[in-house]
């Protein structure tokens, strides 16, 4: 991949990030806030520090920063990614209701303004008015009076279009002359002496009479702000708790998954035999030694007869993590641990991890094959050491062997099985999929794994895939819980 492309890449993943935060602070702080509101305040901050955080947290891991800098990152960068992904699913299932709403009776926003009197009508063309009665002067008894025709266009298009009196302002009512019904105009038209009496003043009016005001305090939310206090209320509510369920399903360890997988080359010798199958570790600035103890007491109560550690062990160096690692020393079965490298392990010094792996007594499979009772035991490198000139090596890991016993073979991605069904292969074992971590991932995955978890068949080969027991970047699994799985064998016999 080109230099030129990685920068296009990376700025179209800057301005999703910065489009989602946009639509995210609209739907959390704009709609749901009056300007100049603490919670509008802080609202657009977390909309700037929530996303500079993530991308640190992204990029801290490769740039050499101190691991303690890349941990304080990481926790909350990581974990806001989850966050915005389901806070965004949340949010684009509350346009359906509120695309919805807008087409109900319930939501079209209707206002009237409050009038002191029928509404008025307009005249009639046959019977309009006199020129002095359309400019509010009459003649009679020397009356004066003036209407105010502006006020009531005013009001004629407030009740009329649903506008009203905007906050703080003071909306004036029609004087008596504007409210009068139109059968009262014509009478005084045509009797005079009606209209007749004094008329050179109007009755006194107690201060503020004949207007309404709102104070900038009054709570007018309607029924559309309403409406989106609540669909933003729900959103937070659905996306934090998922976020927080799938975190607990981590952190709380693996699940323990049991398969049997038969092979017909199997002798009755090695039916039943056990092998406990994890992958995915991911041991880095969220999951350390804790998360390596869980999985290795897990692996321990099963009582396995042999442990395959199928890549990813690790995000990071030996220096930093080795540590974390160190529960692998405990780990026990008849027949002892295995390891093969997976993409992650070349993102980083993989001779490092392996000697490190040595030293706590796992084997590392680099391209070889081992013999175990009843069938023969490979392992190949990952896709990811052809770039360093360190790929798999089929032949050399599956060559020169007695084909009558059956084999299986550990590679980290489940695309390597195209390879391993024209070499034979009677089972893999993978990972690298995460069975999609977070939801809607398991159908990216599909996208570029024939497998994204579980067994399938391919010719005669059988391909398992593991969920894996860790989890990359955000220490969270959505609808893929994390797995530890023993695979018995049984005998075609």
């Amino acid at each position: 991949m080109t230099s030129a492309v990685v920068v296009l890449v990376a700025l179209a993943v800057l301005g999703l990030l910065a489009g989602a935060h946009l639509y995210l602070w609209r739907r959390f702080v704009r709609d749901v806030t009056a300007p100049g509101r603490p919670w509008r305040r802080v609202g657009a901050v977390a909309a700037v520090v929530l996303p500079l955080t993530s991308v640190g947290a992204l990029v801290a891991g490769r740039s050499g920063v101190p691991f303690a800098v890349e941990q304080a990152l990481a926790w909350p960068g990581y974990l806001w990614l989850a966050c915005l992904l389901y806070l965004l699913l949340a949010l684009l299932a509350g346009e359906l209701v509120r695309w919805v709403a807008a087409r109900t009776p319930w939501g079209v926003r209707r206002r009237t303004a409050t009038a002191t009197g029928p509404a008025p009508q307009p005249p009639a063309p046959a019977e309009a008015a006199p020129v002095g009665a359309a400019t509010g002067t009459t003649d009679a008894a020397g009356t004066v009076g003036t209407a105010d025709a502006a006020g009531t266009a005013g009001t004629v298009t407030a009740a009329v279009t649903g506008g009203g009196t905007p906050y703080g302002a003071t909306a004036a009512a029609p004087s008596p002359t504007d409210a009068a019904p139109h059968g009262t105009d014509r009478a005084a038209d045509r009797d005079p002496e009606a209209t007749a009496g004094p008329r050179t003043g109007s009755a006194p009016q107690p201060e503020g009479a004949g207007s309404l005001t709102v104070p900038l305090s009054a709570p007018l939310p309607g029924r559309r702000v309403f409406l989106a206090r609540t669909l933003a209320v729900t959103a937070a509510t659905v996306g934090l708790g998922t976020t927080a369920a799938g975190a607990w399903s981590v952190l709380n360890g693996p699940t323990l998954k049991k398969l049997t997988v038969p092979l017909a080359k199997l002798g009755r010798r090695a039916h039943g035999y056990r092998i406990a199958v994890v992958s995915d570790i991911h041991l880095g600035p969220t999951l350390g030694r804790a998360h390596t103890r869980r999985i290795v007491e897990t692996i321990n109560r099963t009582q396995p007869d042999l442990i395959t550690i199928v890549g990813d062990l690790a995000d990071g160096t030996v220096a930093d993590l080795g540590p974390a690692a160190e529960p692998l020393r405990e780990l026990r079965s008849r027949h002892g641990a295995y390891f093969v490298t997976g993409n992650h392990e070349y993102f980083g010094d993989a001779h490092a991890w392996l000697d490190h792996l040595r030293e706590l007594g796992v084997h590392p499979l680099e391209n070889a094959r081992r013999e175990l009772p009843g069938f023969d035991l490979a392992g190949v490198n990952d896709i990811q050491g052809e770039d360093q000139g360190e790929g798999p090596d089929y032949a050399k890991a599956l060559g020169d062997r007695d084909t009558a016993r059956p084999v299986v073979l550990m590679a980290h991605q489940p695309v390597m099985v195209h390879e391993a069904v024209e070499h034979g292969v009677d089972l893999q074992l993978s990972g690298h999929t995460h069975g999609g971590q977070l939801w809607p991932g398991p159908y990216l995955a599909a996208l570029a794994n024939p497998t994204v978890a579980g067994l399938d068949r391919y010719g005669d080969t059988q391909l398992y895939v593991t969920r894996g027991a860790g989890a990359w970047g955000p220490p969270v699994r959505v609808g893929a819980e994390s797995d530890i799985t023993v695979v018995t064998l049984a005998s075609g016999d």
